[in-house]
Protein backbone atom coordinates (compact mmCIF):
# COMPACT_ATOMS: atom_id res chain seq x y z
CA UNK A 1 0.00 0.00 0.00
CA UNK A 2 1.07 3.54 -0.53
CA UNK A 3 1.26 5.90 2.09
CA UNK A 4 2.36 9.83 2.71
CA UNK A 5 3.82 10.52 5.93
CA UNK A 6 2.03 14.07 7.06
CA UNK A 7 5.23 15.42 7.88
CA UNK A 8 3.94 19.07 6.71
CA UNK A 9 1.00 18.45 8.83
CA UNK A 10 3.05 17.89 12.25
CA UNK A 11 5.49 20.70 11.29
CA UNK A 12 2.42 22.71 11.46
CA UNK A 13 1.02 21.34 14.81
CA UNK A 14 4.67 21.54 16.52
CA UNK A 15 5.17 25.39 15.34
CA UNK A 16 1.93 26.48 15.24
CA UNK A 17 -0.60 25.15 17.57
CA UNK A 18 0.92 22.93 20.67
CA UNK A 19 3.63 25.24 21.53
CA UNK A 20 6.69 23.02 21.07
CA UNK A 21 8.56 25.99 21.38
CA UNK A 22 8.61 25.98 24.74
CA UNK A 23 10.73 22.12 24.56
CA UNK A 24 13.95 23.20 23.34
CA UNK A 25 13.90 26.67 25.43
CA UNK A 26 14.64 23.87 28.14
CA UNK A 27 18.22 23.05 28.59
CA UNK A 28 17.48 19.67 28.37
CA UNK A 29 16.14 19.91 24.66
CA UNK A 30 18.19 22.94 23.94
CA UNK A 31 19.50 21.27 20.78
CA UNK A 32 15.85 19.36 19.46
CA UNK A 33 15.31 23.33 17.54
CA UNK A 34 12.61 22.96 14.76
CA UNK A 35 15.20 22.66 11.73
CA UNK A 36 16.43 20.01 13.71
CA UNK A 37 13.02 18.57 14.27
CA UNK A 38 12.11 19.12 10.65
CA UNK A 39 15.26 17.21 9.09
CA UNK A 40 14.18 14.06 11.25
CA UNK A 41 10.28 14.11 10.73
CA UNK A 42 11.44 14.22 6.87
CA UNK A 43 13.51 11.19 7.18
CA UNK A 44 11.26 9.12 9.12
CA UNK A 45 8.80 10.23 7.00
CA UNK A 46 10.62 8.37 4.21
CA UNK A 47 11.60 5.55 5.62
CA UNK A 48 7.78 4.71 6.73
CA UNK A 49 6.69 5.34 3.03
CA UNK A 50 9.92 3.42 0.79
CA UNK A 51 10.33 0.47 3.84
CA UNK A 52 7.50 0.02 6.00
CA UNK A 53 4.40 1.20 4.05
CA UNK A 54 4.63 -1.75 1.38
CA UNK A 55 5.21 -4.44 4.19
CA UNK A 56 1.35 -3.23 5.24
CA UNK A 57 -0.36 -6.10 3.08
CA UNK A 58 2.55 -8.88 3.41
CA UNK A 59 1.71 -8.95 7.25
CA UNK A 60 -2.21 -9.20 6.82
CA UNK A 61 -1.86 -11.74 3.74
CA UNK A 62 1.39 -13.41 5.16
CA UNK A 63 0.93 -13.54 9.18
CA UNK A 64 3.36 -14.75 11.38
CA UNK A 65 3.71 -18.61 12.42
CA UNK A 66 5.01 -21.07 14.34
CA UNK A 67 7.17 -23.88 12.70
CA UNK A 68 7.76 -26.54 15.20
CA UNK A 69 8.19 -24.12 17.83
CA UNK A 70 10.08 -21.54 15.63
CA UNK A 71 8.57 -18.66 14.92
CA UNK A 72 8.35 -17.23 11.62
CA UNK A 73 7.72 -13.54 10.85
CA UNK A 74 6.04 -11.99 7.95
CA UNK A 75 7.98 -11.54 5.05
CA UNK A 76 10.58 -8.37 4.43
CA UNK A 77 9.01 -7.46 8.48
CA UNK A 78 13.22 -8.47 9.53
CA UNK A 79 14.63 -6.15 6.94
CA UNK A 80 11.78 -3.72 8.23
CA UNK A 81 12.92 -3.94 11.71
CA UNK A 82 16.41 -3.80 10.37
CA UNK A 83 16.10 -0.45 8.57
CA UNK A 84 14.22 0.92 11.67
CA UNK A 85 16.54 -0.28 14.31
CA UNK A 86 19.55 1.20 11.94
CA UNK A 87 17.70 4.42 11.40
CA UNK A 88 17.54 5.18 14.86
CA UNK A 89 14.02 5.43 15.65
CA UNK A 90 13.51 2.53 18.37
CA UNK A 91 16.00 4.54 20.52
CA UNK A 92 14.67 7.98 19.72
CA UNK A 93 14.01 9.67 22.91
CA UNK A 94 16.20 7.04 24.85
CA UNK A 95 19.29 8.21 27.09
CA UNK A 96 22.40 9.46 25.10
CA UNK A 97 24.82 7.89 26.92
CA UNK A 98 23.36 4.11 26.05
CA UNK A 99 23.02 4.97 22.37
CA UNK A 100 19.74 6.91 22.09
CA UNK A 101 19.27 10.23 20.83
CA UNK A 102 17.74 11.88 23.63
CA UNK A 103 15.26 13.57 21.60
CA UNK A 104 11.78 15.02 22.81
CA UNK A 105 9.01 12.37 23.37
CA UNK A 106 7.21 14.86 21.67
CA UNK A 107 9.27 14.07 18.19
CA UNK A 108 9.33 10.51 19.17
CA UNK A 109 4.90 10.65 19.28
CA UNK A 110 5.50 11.92 15.59
CA UNK A 111 7.91 9.46 14.38
CA UNK A 112 5.79 6.89 16.05
CA UNK A 113 2.44 7.91 14.41
CA UNK A 114 3.57 7.96 11.20
CA UNK A 115 5.02 4.76 11.34
CA UNK A 116 1.56 2.92 12.55
CA UNK A 117 0.25 4.41 9.13
CA UNK A 118 2.59 3.07 7.27
CA UNK A 119 2.35 -0.84 8.84
CA UNK A 120 0.78 -1.02 12.37
CA UNK A 121 1.61 -4.21 12.83
CA UNK A 122 5.47 -3.68 12.33
CA UNK A 123 5.27 -0.85 14.22
CA UNK A 124 4.41 -2.37 17.75
CA UNK A 125 7.53 -4.01 18.37
CA UNK A 126 9.91 -1.11 18.50
CA UNK A 127 6.58 -0.05 19.89
CA UNK A 128 7.22 -2.47 22.72
CA UNK A 129 10.75 -2.16 23.05
CA UNK A 130 10.98 1.57 23.50
CA UNK A 131 8.45 1.44 26.64
CA UNK A 132 10.64 -1.23 27.75
CA UNK A 133 13.70 1.54 27.76
CA UNK A 134 12.00 3.29 29.55
CA UNK A 135 10.88 1.39 32.36
CA UNK A 136 14.92 0.06 33.05
CA UNK A 137 15.78 3.04 32.59
CA UNK A 138 13.76 4.50 35.49
CA UNK A 139 13.70 1.48 37.53
CA UNK A 140 16.84 -1.20 36.94
CA UNK A 141 20.09 -1.50 38.06
CA UNK A 142 23.28 0.20 36.76
CA UNK A 143 24.36 -3.77 35.98
CA UNK A 144 20.97 -3.78 34.11
CA UNK A 145 21.20 -0.61 32.32
CA UNK A 146 24.84 -0.96 30.88
CA UNK A 147 23.86 -4.38 29.45
CA UNK A 148 20.53 -4.49 28.13
CA UNK A 149 20.03 -0.76 27.37
CA UNK A 150 22.55 -0.64 24.33
CA UNK A 151 21.40 -3.39 22.84
CA UNK A 152 17.50 -2.48 23.17
CA UNK A 153 17.83 1.31 21.80
CA UNK A 154 20.09 -0.52 18.48
CA UNK A 155 17.56 -2.92 17.53
CA UNK A 156 19.84 -5.85 18.68
CA UNK A 157 17.60 -7.04 21.21
CA UNK A 158 13.72 -6.26 21.44
CA UNK A 159 11.41 -6.38 24.57
CA UNK A 160 7.83 -7.48 25.55
CA UNK A 161 5.75 -6.69 28.38
CA UNK A 162 3.84 -9.60 30.27
CA UNK A 163 1.19 -8.43 32.41
CA UNK A 164 -1.92 -10.58 31.29
CA UNK A 165 -3.10 -13.98 32.54
CA UNK A 166 -6.13 -16.55 31.50
CA UNK A 167 -8.15 -15.11 34.54
CA UNK A 168 -6.43 -11.54 35.18
CA UNK A 169 -7.04 -9.05 32.83
CA UNK A 170 -7.98 -5.94 34.18
CA UNK A 171 -7.78 -7.10 37.24
CA UNK A 172 -3.69 -7.26 37.42
CA UNK A 173 -3.99 -8.15 40.79
CA UNK A 174 -5.35 -11.63 40.14
CA UNK A 175 -2.43 -13.02 38.61
CA UNK A 176 -1.03 -15.89 39.70
CA UNK A 177 2.59 -16.15 38.21
CA UNK A 178 5.39 -16.90 40.95
CA UNK A 179 8.99 -15.85 41.12
CA UNK A 180 11.00 -17.79 43.68
CA UNK A 181 14.48 -16.67 44.90
CA UNK A 182 17.37 -18.86 43.63
CA UNK A 183 20.04 -17.54 46.10
CA UNK A 184 22.11 -16.00 43.58
CA UNK A 185 20.05 -12.73 43.23
CA UNK A 186 18.48 -13.88 40.23
CA UNK A 187 14.64 -15.15 40.31
CA UNK A 188 12.84 -18.45 39.10
CA UNK A 189 9.81 -17.26 37.15
CA UNK A 190 7.44 -18.96 36.52
CA UNK A 191 3.57 -18.78 35.23
CA UNK A 192 1.64 -18.31 31.78
CA UNK A 193 0.98 -15.25 30.00
CA UNK A 194 -1.61 -14.53 27.11
CA UNK A 195 -1.83 -11.54 24.39
CA UNK A 196 1.81 -10.93 24.27
CA UNK A 197 2.47 -8.79 21.37
CA UNK A 198 5.89 -9.42 19.80
CA UNK A 199 6.73 -12.11 22.20
CA UNK A 200 8.96 -13.43 19.98
CA UNK A 201 10.47 -12.83 16.44
CA UNK A 202 13.43 -14.24 14.18
CA UNK A 203 15.26 -11.27 13.56
CA UNK A 204 16.87 -9.90 16.82
CA UNK A 205 19.16 -12.10 18.79
CA UNK A 206 17.67 -11.63 22.23
CA UNK A 207 13.58 -11.42 23.39
CA UNK A 208 13.46 -9.77 26.42
CA UNK A 209 10.50 -9.80 28.44
CA UNK A 210 9.11 -7.95 31.12
CA UNK A 211 7.62 -10.07 33.58
CA UNK A 212 5.05 -9.69 36.60
CA UNK A 213 4.67 -12.13 39.14
CA UNK A 214 4.57 -12.23 42.69
CA UNK A 215 7.00 -13.45 45.61
CA UNK A 216 6.30 -15.83 48.30
CA UNK A 217 5.68 -12.98 50.69
CA UNK A 218 3.65 -11.38 47.97
CA UNK A 219 0.57 -10.28 49.88
CA UNK A 220 -3.00 -10.58 47.53
CA UNK A 221 -3.56 -7.96 44.65
CA UNK A 222 -1.73 -5.45 43.23
CA UNK A 223 0.45 -4.31 46.28
CA UNK A 224 2.29 -7.48 46.19
CA UNK A 225 3.51 -7.97 42.41
CA UNK A 226 7.14 -7.69 42.00
CA UNK A 227 8.65 -7.08 38.41
CA UNK A 228 11.34 -9.28 36.88
CA UNK A 229 13.23 -9.24 33.46
CA UNK A 230 13.35 -12.88 32.06
CA UNK A 231 15.18 -13.01 28.89
CA UNK A 232 15.12 -15.32 25.96
CA UNK A 233 18.69 -16.46 26.23
CA UNK A 234 20.75 -16.28 29.03
CA UNK A 235 23.68 -13.37 28.29
CA UNK A 236 27.05 -14.98 28.89
CA UNK A 237 30.20 -13.86 30.56
CA UNK A 238 30.51 -11.26 27.87
CA UNK A 239 26.94 -10.15 27.42
CA UNK A 240 26.14 -12.35 24.31
CA UNK A 241 23.08 -14.55 24.27
CA UNK A 242 24.16 -17.92 25.30
CA UNK A 243 21.69 -20.74 26.87
CA UNK A 244 18.36 -20.73 26.25
CA UNK A 245 15.94 -19.66 29.51
CA UNK A 246 13.05 -22.14 30.57
CA UNK A 247 10.98 -20.26 28.56
CA UNK A 248 8.42 -21.04 25.16
CA UNK A 249 5.83 -19.58 23.23
CA UNK A 250 2.97 -21.76 23.51
CA UNK A 251 1.22 -20.79 20.65
CA UNK A 252 -0.33 -18.03 18.88
CA UNK A 253 -3.74 -16.11 19.06
CA UNK A 254 -5.94 -16.03 16.37
CA UNK A 255 -6.84 -12.27 15.97
CA UNK A 256 -9.13 -10.01 14.20
CA UNK A 257 -6.28 -8.12 12.99
CA UNK A 258 -2.69 -7.33 13.31
CA UNK A 259 -1.81 -10.64 11.64
CA UNK A 260 1.66 -9.68 11.53
CA UNK A 261 2.34 -8.73 14.76
CA UNK A 262 2.53 -12.45 16.96
CA UNK A 263 0.59 -12.18 19.88
CA UNK A 264 1.91 -15.10 21.71
CA UNK A 265 0.71 -16.96 25.14
CA UNK A 266 3.78 -17.40 26.44
CA UNK A 267 4.97 -20.08 29.35
CA UNK A 268 7.45 -19.62 31.96
CA UNK A 269 8.83 -22.86 33.97
CA UNK A 270 11.42 -21.52 36.54
CA UNK A 271 13.14 -19.00 34.14
CA UNK A 272 15.75 -17.12 35.53
CA UNK A 273 14.81 -13.72 36.01
CA UNK A 274 16.22 -10.17 37.19
CA UNK A 275 13.98 -7.97 39.77
CA UNK A 276 13.38 -4.63 38.32
CA UNK A 277 12.33 -1.85 41.06
CA UNK A 278 11.94 -2.91 44.63
CA UNK A 279 10.63 -6.06 45.95
CA UNK A 280 6.18 -5.98 45.74
CA UNK A 281 6.46 -2.69 43.60
CA UNK A 282 6.36 -4.58 40.11
CA UNK A 283 2.99 -2.02 39.02
CA UNK A 284 5.12 1.45 40.29
CA UNK A 285 7.72 0.10 37.68
CA UNK A 286 5.31 -1.32 35.25
CA UNK A 287 3.09 1.47 34.80
CA UNK A 288 6.10 3.77 33.41
CA UNK A 289 5.98 1.59 30.94
CA UNK A 290 1.99 0.99 30.49
CA UNK A 291 1.67 5.44 30.49
CA UNK A 292 4.08 5.17 27.44
CA UNK A 293 2.69 3.04 25.70
CA UNK A 294 -0.68 5.00 26.54
CA UNK A 295 0.42 7.37 24.40
CA UNK A 296 2.09 5.24 21.92
CA UNK A 297 -1.34 3.66 21.67
CA UNK A 298 -3.13 6.74 21.13
CA UNK A 299 -0.52 7.43 18.34
CA UNK A 300 -1.33 3.86 16.85
CA UNK A 301 -4.89 5.00 16.49
CA UNK A 302 -4.43 8.15 14.75
CA UNK A 303 -1.53 6.71 12.86
CA UNK A 304 -4.08 3.89 11.58
CA UNK A 305 -6.86 7.00 11.02
CA UNK A 306 -4.17 8.42 8.54
CA UNK A 307 -3.61 5.34 6.62
CA UNK A 308 -7.39 4.99 6.48
CA UNK A 309 -8.05 8.41 5.27
CA UNK A 310 -5.33 8.15 2.87
CA UNK A 311 -6.78 5.08 1.65
CA UNK A 312 -10.15 6.38 1.30
CA UNK A 313 -9.21 9.35 -0.23
CA UNK A 314 -7.18 7.94 -3.19
CA UNK A 315 -10.22 5.71 -4.26
CA UNK A 316 -12.41 8.75 -3.95
CA UNK A 317 -10.50 10.23 -6.60
CA UNK A 318 -10.30 7.42 -8.47
CA UNK A 319 -14.03 6.06 -8.31
CA UNK A 320 -16.32 7.21 -11.37
CA UNK A 321 -19.90 7.21 -10.63
CA UNK A 322 -22.76 9.40 -11.11
CA UNK A 323 -22.78 13.23 -12.15
CA UNK A 324 -20.30 15.37 -10.57
CA UNK A 325 -17.71 18.07 -10.87
CA UNK A 326 -15.38 15.90 -10.73
CA UNK A 327 -16.63 12.93 -12.44
CA UNK A 328 -15.52 10.72 -9.06
CA UNK A 329 -17.48 10.14 -6.25
CA UNK A 330 -15.48 12.55 -4.34
CA UNK A 331 -17.72 15.15 -5.24
CA UNK A 332 -20.83 13.67 -3.91
CA UNK A 333 -21.49 15.12 -1.19
CA UNK A 334 -22.11 12.49 1.51
CA UNK A 335 -18.56 11.00 0.62
CA UNK A 336 -16.81 14.57 1.28
CA UNK A 337 -18.72 14.81 4.19
CA UNK A 338 -16.93 11.56 5.25
CA UNK A 339 -13.53 12.49 3.83
CA UNK A 340 -13.94 16.30 5.55
CA UNK A 341 -15.09 14.25 9.47
CA UNK A 342 -11.95 12.23 8.82
CA UNK A 343 -9.24 15.14 8.08
CA UNK A 344 -10.98 17.01 11.14
CA UNK A 345 -10.61 14.63 13.28
CA UNK A 346 -7.34 13.63 12.56
CA UNK A 347 -6.54 17.49 13.39
CA UNK A 348 -8.09 17.07 16.40
CA UNK A 349 -6.29 13.39 17.73
CA UNK A 350 -3.16 14.46 16.34
CA UNK A 351 -3.26 17.98 18.49
CA UNK A 352 -4.20 16.05 21.24
CA UNK A 353 -1.72 13.65 21.19
CA UNK A 354 1.10 15.76 20.67
CA UNK A 355 -0.40 18.26 23.66
CA UNK A 356 -0.16 15.54 25.70
CA UNK A 357 3.59 14.63 24.78
CA UNK A 358 4.89 18.44 24.78
CA UNK A 359 3.80 18.27 28.79
CA UNK A 360 5.50 15.56 29.56
CA UNK A 361 8.89 16.54 27.84
CA UNK A 362 8.04 19.72 29.80
CA UNK A 363 7.76 17.92 32.93
CA UNK A 364 11.04 16.05 32.14
CA UNK A 365 12.86 19.25 31.53
CA UNK A 366 11.21 21.45 34.43
CA UNK A 367 10.29 18.46 36.98
CA UNK A 368 7.41 20.74 37.72
CA UNK A 369 4.11 19.59 39.03
CA UNK A 370 1.60 21.63 37.19
CA UNK A 371 3.33 20.03 33.90
CA UNK A 372 3.13 16.46 35.74
CA UNK A 373 -0.39 16.81 36.44
CA UNK A 374 -1.48 17.98 33.05
CA UNK A 375 0.28 15.44 31.23
CA UNK A 376 -1.58 13.03 33.77
CA UNK A 377 -4.99 14.35 32.41
CA UNK A 378 -4.29 14.68 28.92
CA UNK A 379 -2.82 10.89 28.84
CA UNK A 380 -6.04 8.35 29.13
CA UNK A 381 -7.79 11.77 26.54
CA UNK A 382 -5.33 10.79 24.44
CA UNK A 383 -4.80 7.46 24.36
CA UNK A 384 -8.95 6.80 24.35
CA UNK A 385 -9.66 9.70 21.78
CA UNK A 386 -6.89 8.53 19.74
CA UNK A 387 -8.00 4.64 19.50
CA UNK A 388 -12.01 5.54 19.06
CA UNK A 389 -11.16 7.95 16.27
CA UNK A 390 -8.65 5.63 14.79
CA UNK A 391 -11.01 2.90 15.23
CA UNK A 392 -13.99 5.72 13.74
CA UNK A 393 -11.88 6.98 11.00
CA UNK A 394 -11.47 3.16 9.44
CA UNK A 395 -14.82 1.99 9.46
CA UNK A 396 -15.87 5.35 7.68
CA UNK A 397 -12.55 4.14 5.31
CA UNK A 398 -14.41 1.12 4.62
CA UNK A 399 -18.16 3.40 3.78
CA UNK A 400 -16.24 5.53 1.20
CA UNK A 401 -15.37 2.34 -0.58
CA UNK A 402 -18.97 1.14 -0.49
CA UNK A 403 -19.50 -1.87 -1.86
CA UNK A 404 -15.23 -2.65 -2.23
CA UNK A 405 -14.90 -1.79 1.00
CA UNK A 406 -16.40 -5.02 1.96
CA UNK A 407 -14.01 -6.90 -0.11
CA UNK A 408 -10.92 -7.51 1.21
CA UNK A 409 -8.87 -7.31 -1.80
CA UNK A 410 -8.90 -3.33 -1.55
CA UNK A 411 -7.63 -3.27 1.53
CA UNK A 412 -9.92 -0.81 3.46
CA UNK A 413 -10.99 -3.42 6.09
CA UNK A 414 -7.22 -4.36 7.26
CA UNK A 415 -7.43 -0.80 8.72
CA UNK A 416 -10.26 -1.23 10.75
CA UNK A 417 -9.88 -4.80 12.06
CA UNK A 418 -5.87 -4.02 12.75
CA UNK A 419 -6.78 -1.01 14.62
CA UNK A 420 -9.87 -2.18 16.61
CA UNK A 421 -7.93 -3.85 19.30
CA UNK A 422 -5.68 -0.10 20.08
CA UNK A 423 -9.45 0.75 21.96
CA UNK A 424 -8.85 -2.33 24.55
CA UNK A 425 -5.54 -2.88 25.35
CA UNK A 426 -3.40 -0.80 27.70
CA UNK A 427 -5.89 -0.29 29.60
CA UNK A 428 -9.65 -0.67 28.33
CA UNK A 429 -10.58 2.68 26.63
CA UNK A 430 -13.51 2.32 29.68
CA UNK A 431 -11.02 2.63 32.15
CA UNK A 432 -9.32 5.55 30.36
CA UNK A 433 -12.23 7.16 30.81
CA UNK A 434 -13.07 6.57 34.47
CA UNK A 435 -9.20 7.26 35.57
CA UNK A 436 -10.39 10.77 34.36
CA UNK A 437 -12.57 11.10 36.35
CA UNK A 438 -11.98 9.18 39.27
CA UNK A 439 -8.01 9.14 39.91
CA UNK A 440 -7.35 12.22 37.41
CA UNK A 441 -9.75 14.26 39.94
CA UNK A 442 -8.54 13.88 42.88
CA UNK A 443 -7.48 17.72 42.66
CA UNK A 444 -10.77 18.87 43.01
CA UNK A 445 -10.54 19.00 39.20
CA UNK A 446 -8.55 21.78 39.36
CA UNK A 447 -6.06 20.60 35.94
CA UNK A 448 -9.69 20.63 34.00
CA UNK A 449 -10.66 23.55 35.30
CA UNK A 450 -6.91 24.84 34.45
CA UNK A 451 -7.17 23.48 30.91
CA UNK A 452 -11.04 25.06 30.83
CA UNK A 453 -9.64 28.90 31.52
CA UNK A 454 -6.74 28.16 29.03
CA UNK A 455 -8.94 27.14 25.81
CA UNK A 456 -11.48 30.23 27.03
CA UNK A 457 -8.71 32.50 27.23
CA UNK A 458 -7.41 31.61 23.55
CA UNK A 459 -11.42 31.99 22.40
CA UNK A 460 -10.96 34.97 23.99
CA UNK A 461 -8.46 36.46 21.81
CA UNK A 462 -9.65 34.97 18.88
CA UNK A 463 -12.99 37.34 18.95
CA UNK A 464 -11.43 40.09 17.01
CA UNK A 465 -10.21 37.37 13.75
CA UNK A 466 -12.55 34.55 14.07
CA UNK A 467 -16.18 35.73 16.11
CA UNK A 468 -18.67 33.30 15.48
CA UNK A 469 -16.15 30.32 15.93
CA UNK A 470 -14.72 31.67 18.98
CA UNK A 471 -17.99 31.91 20.30
CA UNK A 472 -18.53 28.43 20.17
CA UNK A 473 -15.75 27.33 21.39
CA UNK A 474 -16.33 29.36 24.33
CA UNK A 475 -20.21 28.60 25.12
CA UNK A 476 -18.89 24.71 24.85
CA UNK A 477 -16.13 25.04 27.56
CA UNK A 478 -18.67 27.12 29.61
CA UNK A 479 -21.02 23.75 29.21
CA UNK A 480 -17.91 21.23 29.69
CA UNK A 481 -17.20 23.76 32.99
CA UNK A 482 -20.51 22.84 34.34
CA UNK A 483 -20.04 19.08 33.82
CA UNK A 484 -17.19 19.02 35.09
CA UNK A 485 -18.62 21.08 38.26
CA UNK A 486 -20.89 18.21 39.16
CA UNK A 487 -18.51 15.27 37.87
CA UNK A 488 -16.51 16.38 40.75
CA UNK A 489 -19.32 17.43 43.17
CA UNK A 490 -20.64 13.42 42.73
CA UNK A 491 -19.88 11.43 46.08
CA UNK A 492 -21.14 7.89 44.47
CA UNK A 493 -18.36 7.17 41.85
CA UNK A 494 -20.91 4.86 39.89
CA UNK A 495 -22.21 7.92 38.98
CA UNK A 496 -18.96 9.25 37.75
CA UNK A 497 -18.32 6.17 36.13
CA UNK A 498 -21.77 5.70 34.45
CA UNK A 499 -20.89 8.75 32.37
CA UNK A 500 -17.27 8.99 31.89
CA UNK A 501 -17.01 8.08 28.66
CA UNK A 502 -18.97 10.82 26.88
CA UNK A 503 -17.26 12.97 29.29
CA UNK A 504 -13.66 11.88 28.24
CA UNK A 505 -15.24 12.21 24.41
CA UNK A 506 -17.14 15.77 25.03
CA UNK A 507 -13.41 16.88 26.71
CA UNK A 508 -11.79 15.52 24.09
CA UNK A 509 -14.31 17.32 21.92
CA UNK A 510 -13.39 21.09 23.06
CA UNK A 511 -9.62 20.41 23.49
CA UNK A 512 -10.04 19.50 19.32
CA UNK A 513 -12.29 22.88 18.83
CA UNK A 514 -8.97 24.67 20.87
CA UNK A 515 -6.43 23.40 18.47
CA UNK A 516 -8.36 23.96 15.37
CA UNK A 517 -9.28 27.76 16.79
CA UNK A 518 -5.54 27.89 17.07
CA UNK A 519 -4.34 26.75 13.53
CA UNK A 520 -7.70 28.95 12.54
CA UNK A 521 -5.45 31.75 13.53
CA UNK A 522 -2.38 30.77 12.46
CA UNK A 523 -3.67 29.93 8.19
CA UNK A 524 -6.28 32.75 8.19
CA UNK A 525 -7.74 32.59 4.50
CA UNK A 526 -6.16 28.64 4.42
CA UNK A 527 -6.71 24.78 4.43
CA UNK A 528 -6.80 24.95 8.08
CA UNK A 529 -8.87 27.69 8.97
CA UNK A 530 -12.12 26.25 6.44
CA UNK A 531 -11.14 22.26 8.05
CA UNK A 532 -11.30 24.18 11.80
CA UNK A 533 -14.50 25.83 10.63
CA UNK A 534 -16.17 22.47 9.47
CA UNK A 535 -15.35 21.18 12.94
CA UNK A 536 -16.48 24.03 15.23
CA UNK A 537 -19.83 24.27 13.44
CA UNK A 538 -20.30 20.57 12.68
CA UNK A 539 -18.31 18.33 15.08
CA UNK A 540 -18.44 20.48 18.18
CA UNK A 541 -21.60 20.64 18.76
CA UNK A 542 -21.74 16.86 19.87
CA UNK A 543 -20.00 18.16 22.81
CA UNK A 544 -23.92 18.97 24.39
CA UNK A 545 -25.67 15.63 23.95
CA UNK A 546 -22.32 13.76 25.41
CA UNK A 547 -22.31 16.05 28.60
CA UNK A 548 -26.31 15.34 29.02
CA UNK A 549 -25.65 11.77 28.88
CA UNK A 550 -22.12 12.52 31.27
CA UNK A 551 -24.32 13.95 33.94
CA UNK A 552 -27.63 11.79 33.88
CA UNK A 553 -25.65 9.62 36.95
CA UNK A 554 -25.96 5.68 36.95
CA UNK A 555 -29.66 5.08 38.36
CA UNK A 556 -30.54 4.51 34.08
CA UNK A 557 -27.91 2.26 33.68
CA UNK A 558 -28.62 -0.02 36.57
CA UNK A 559 -32.52 0.11 35.70
CA UNK A 560 -32.55 -3.28 34.41
CA UNK A 561 -31.96 -6.51 36.10
CA UNK A 562 -29.53 -9.24 34.52
CA UNK A 563 -32.56 -11.37 34.31
CA UNK A 564 -34.80 -7.81 32.53
CA UNK A 565 -31.47 -7.58 30.14
CA UNK A 566 -31.30 -11.48 28.95
CA UNK A 567 -35.26 -11.28 28.64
Amino acid sequence: MTFRAPVSEYEFLLNHVVGYDAIPATDRFAEATPDVVSAILNEAGKMCGEVMAPLQRNGDLTPAFLDNGVLRTSPGFGDGFKAIAEGGWIGMSAPEEHGGMGLPLTVATAVNEMMAGACLSLQLAPLMSQGQIEALEHHASDAIKELYLPKLISGEWSGTMNLTEPQAGSDVGALSSKAEPNGDGTYAVSGQKIFISWGDNDFCGNICHLVLARLPDGMPGTKGISLFLVPKFLPDADGNPGAANDLKVVSLEHKMGLHGSPTCVMQYDGATGWLIGEEHGGMAAMFTMMNNARLGVGGQGVGAGEGAYQHALAYALERKQGKTASGTIADHADVRRMLMEMKADLFASRAILLACAQAIDMQTATGAKDWAARAAFLTPIAKAFGTDTGIRLAETGVQVHGGMGFIEESGAAQYYRDVRVTAIYEGTNGIQSMDLVARKMMDGGEMGFALIDEIEEQAERARTTHPNMAESVWQACESLREATEWLVAQQDMQDRFAGSVPYLRAFARVLGSHYHLAAAMADQGGPREKLARYYITRMLPEHSSLLAHAQAGAAGVFALTLDELAG
